[in-house]
């Protein structure tokens, strides 16, 4: 015979579970974040400098402000998701061009997103390194 396990017990567990995953970024982690990152717009062609530059100057639990692409351009509706025990990020930037829709997410000192130019209609794949402290 089966043993028999409440539905309470596992949607006990299962909370549990998911609130561990949530703490497992703490915000000594989220600062890490904070500073100069290097956006490389075409990963997978080694031979272009297409670049741009996102500086993250204040991050916590539930938002992120800063500048996206270029100085001057502000982040906007930025947000920040730490549910399953790893840091994403999206975010709203825009300029003359257009709106600009973000996403990434950190992992080995690397940031990895997207950027959809919703008024150019083109979607760029991109990694970010962080720039040293001048």
């Amino acid at each position: 015979m089966k043993p028999f396990i409440p539905k309470t017990v596992i949607l006990c567990i299962t909370i549990l579970f998911f609130q561990t995953a949530s703490a497992q970024v703490t915000d000594i982690e989220l600062q890490e974040l904070k500073g100069e990152w290097k956006l490389d717009m075409s990963p997978q062609d080694t031979t272009d400098k297409n670049f741009a530059v996102m500086r993250i100057n204040e991050i916590d639990r539930s938002s992120v402000k800063g500048t996206f692409y270029r100085e001057g351009v502000k982040i906007k509706e930025g947000r920040v998701n730490i549910q399953l025990g790893i840091i994403y990020v999206a975010l709203v930037s825009g300029d003359n061009s257009g709106i600009y829709n973000t996403a990434f997410y950190y992992k080995d000192d690397k940031l990895y997103g997207t950027t959809h130019a919703v008024d150019r209609g083109f979607l760029s794949v991109w990694i970010a390194q962080k720039q040293p402290k001048n």
